[in-house]
């Protein structure tokens, strides 16, 4: 399966969604490559930091050729990963044409909420080329026992896109898990968040 994290808004989280899921679907025993897709290079960046043997390898590929480029490596892995660029059209473009899901990662603000009509026409537009294109939001970030947690889902309900049930937490402990190239079952395997991680792959696996 080919799973795009992607939103032309940038700090959704994206980046540490899309690297937490790649270690997640690792950690299942899957072969799993991430794709930094992004031109700031923040996997990259994630991987660089990393001490010992990667978990899983990272490809950096912030060109609108994605979608003929990772032809070359599906082959070889389960499960491919990629890490969308925010604000660069063509290669969203390019990306959403590579893949078999795409997760829209939201943060339960108004304005991720309000900025989501950009990326949900593209993948639409995409769809109309990939009919077996599915797509989903993700909420992620979310602060527990607020109200704009609990409205975003019927709020997000209008654009007439898949949400996924599981929600992702704003916890620190993916701030420290990044900034040592780990992901956060090897820094904190019985947190909240590690069982937040498992259930988002969990669900898409299922999708």
């Amino acid at each position: 399966m080919i799973i795009s994290l992607l939103n032309q808004k940038g700090g959704v989280g994206k980046t540490t969604l899309a690297v937490s899921l790649a270690g997640q679907l690792t950690q299942l025993g899957s072969r799993v490559l991430l794709i930094d897709a992004d031109p700031q290079g923040s996997a990259l960046d994630w991987a660089a930091a990393r001490e010992g043997e990667p978990l899983f390898p990272v490809v950096g590929l912030p060109r609108p050729t994605v979608h003929k480029e990772i032809q070359g490596f599906v082959g070889d892995y389960d499960h491919i990963v990629i890490d969308g660029a925010p604000r660069v059209t063509d290669l969203a473009r390019s990306v959403i044409m590579a893949s078999d899901v795409v997760v829209i990662p939201v943060q339960p603000s108004p304005y991720d909420i309000w900025s989501a009509e950009e990326v949900v026409g593209l993948v639409n537009e995409g769809a109309i080329y990939k009919e077996k294109l599915k797509s989903c939001f993700v909420i992620n970030r979310k602060i527990v026992n607020t109200a704009i947690g609990r409205d975003v889902k019927e709020a997000l309900a209008n654009y007439d896109l898949s949400i996924l049930d599981v929600t992702v937490g704003q916890r620190v402990v993916f701030a420290e898990a990044v900034a040592s190239g780990l992901v956060v079952s090897e820094v904190a395997p019985k947190s909240n968040a590690a069982t937040e991680v498992k259930a988002f792959a969990n669900e898409l696996l299922k999708f």
